[in-house]
């Protein structure tokens, strides 16, 4: 390693405390430092290039180098840099990018408010729905159901509803008010014989008993991700959420659809709750609203839930939240070019004809000895490693199978994420066939390595 290198690495470890990082281990071996990117790929400070197979966290959609919204951002930060949008300020980027976020949701939407990541948008929707039902004198509706796994986010409120243990140990989390119900996970806990279709209706009557038991009228919203990302891309069992969203209309509980990983393309359609059919009455977005080129973040309200903030607004004298950079002009500017490239360039259709090779490149690994379910959906999918593919028997978490695989696709020129042993794929949607091949080449690579060392024990 060059001096530099060494010197970056030191300065690191010095100076960062790193999100979702062993700060114990990170004392010892620092970062992997990126440099630039180009397309699908990434290259580190040694020029070493590396298929980035996760859309960096599920949300680079264009790519690493797209030119046209480095130009979006640039003319903007030359127009107007930044403004508030606090007491009836607006910009023109923010008008434009609300007008074109309410023309393409999946279902009708009356209002967009913009925050600056997923956490603080469903931070949001926890603080409206609680604001809402508080408008329609409900003071009891407020508790929110999530499931277990799922995640929504690591603010205080989000954090609360994801339901990933690492999420809420020794951070005194989930605060009051939160509840989870079932992980929709088939393969791992359906009961013996259970089909897909009668797993989806246990779940959903253990649902409707879990809003029984605490009171219908204690229980205001519902949140799910169309597909869960972070709980280990888990696609919903058929039926799923027909009948979900049966419970939620029978008790009048809000369902919020949770699109920051799955919005705009990546389940095949521009948004996840077309895929499934669902019919939210608030959505939360993020991620690939820019791309991630910049942090940028929405949720969007139906008619019925706005009118209850007006009513409380009315009372209050206002809507009292908002963040600094809520609507930030130079953010919203990439964003609405971003929708724009999207519509110009077939990305959804591009999707939908790269998804074929995807998933058929998932699913050949059903038969393989360490295999024990595999999942995909549009340009998202997951291999789920076993012990004992007759069994279901799982690895033992210390031996830290999951972790080996990712090291070693890193060592082959692509980088993945291991849920545990469930090994997750999300790259960028401009993917193309040729590069489908060659991500799977080293996953590959990778299956042979993790399988030959799990063999010498």
């Amino acid at each position: 390693m060059s001096d530099q290198h060494t010197d970056y690495v030191q300065r690191d470890i010095a100076s960062q405390l790193h999100p979702y990082t062993n700060l114990f281990h990170h004392q010892e071996t620092g970062p992997k430092i990126y440099t630039r990117g180009e397309g699908i790929y990434v290259f580190d400070d040694q020029e070493r290039r590396y298929i980035e197979g996760m859309a960096g966290l599920w949300c680079t959609a264009l790519g690493f180098s797209e030119e046209e919204l480095v130009q979006a951002a640039t003319e903007q930060l030359r127009k107007l840099p930044y403004y508030p949008s606090f007491r009836h300020k607006a910009t023109l980027p923010g008008i434009d990018l609300a007008d074109k976020l309410k023309a393409v949701a999946p279902v009708p939407m009356s209002k967009v408010f913009f925050a600056n990541s997923g956490s603080e948008a469903n931070d949001t929707a926890v603080k409206i729905v609680w604001h809402y039902n508080n408008a329609l004198e409900r003071p009891q509706k407020k508790k929110i159901i999530s499931r277990v796994q799922a995640y929504h986010g690591v603010t205080i409120a989000s954090a609360s509803l994801t339901g990933i243990p690492r999420n809420h140990l020794d951070f005194d989390l989930p605060i009051d008010r939160f509840l989870h119900t079932d992980y929709p996970h088939h393969y791992r806990f359906a009961q013996d014989g259970e089909s897909p279709e009668d797993f989806a209706t246990r779940l959903a009557g253990n649902l409707e008993k879990l809003i029984l038991q605490e009171g219908p009228e204690t229980i205001a919203a519902f949140i799910a991700e169309p597909v869960m990302g972070g709980g280990g891309v888990i696609v919903p069992p058929p039926t799923y959420y027909e009948k979900i969203q049966a419970v939620l209309r029978k008790y009048d509980v809000l369902f919020i659809a949770d699109e920051v990983i799955c919005g705009f393309g990546r389940t095949g359609n521009l948004w996840g709750s077309q895929t499934y059919d669902l019919r939210p009455d608030i959505i939360t977005c993020a991620k690939g609203l820019s791309s991630a080129y910049l942090p940028i973040a929405a949720v969007m309200v139906n008619d019925a839930v706005f009118e209850g903030l007006v009513t409380e607004s009315r009372k209050l004298g206002q809507f009292g939240h908002g963040f600094t950079y809520s609507g930030h002009p130079v953010c919203a500017a990439v964003a609405l070019r971003t929708l724009e490239i999207f519509e110009e360039r077939d990305i959804v259709g591009h999707v939908q004809r790269m998804a074929p090779r995807f998933n058929a490149a998932i699913a050949r690994y059903a038969d393989h000895p360490l295999v024990g379910n595999v999942r995909s959906v549009g340009l998202m999918g997951a291999v789920e490693l076993i012990a004992d593919k007759a069994t279901r028997r799982q690895f033992d978490p210390e031996q830290k199978v999951g972790q080996y695989f990712m090291d070693r696709a890193e060592e082959h020129g692509l980088i993945m994420r291991a849920i545990g042993e469930t090994l997750a794929l999300s790259p960028p949607l401009i993917i193309t066939e040729p590069q489908i091949d060659e991500m799977f080449a080293a996953f590959d690579k990778a299956m042979v390595d993790t399988e030959a060392w799990l063999k010498k024990g």
